[in-house]
């Protein structure tokens, strides 16, 4: 089973993929940030996000037990929540 969470933040395309027993992986415009192989309840994704600001610090958290949801922050500030 398979779950994506997908946004822009200043243009540019953020993916975080889900999978049973295959892990989570975090996608900035198509490119492989990060990755966590296996079975997990919460994970933490790390990345780099480029904008006309400069580089900033990505951060994607995904977990749950019944239902998968995920957060992802910018420079530590909250820049998408799948619960919103």
């Amino acid at each position: 089973m398979k779950k994506s969470f997908e946004f822009t933040h200043e243009g540019r395309y953020i993916v975080i993929e889900n999978r049973w027993f295959e892990g989570e992986k975090l996608f900035v415009d198509g490119q492989l940030q990060d990755e966590n192989l296996g079975l997990s309840f919460g994970g933490e994704l790390n990345g780099k996000l480029k904008t006309s600001e400069g580089i900033k610090d990505l951060k994607a958290t995904v977990g749950g037990f019944f239902t998968i949801e995920c957060k992802v922050f910018v420079d530590h500030q909250l820049a998408y929540s799948s619960k919103a």
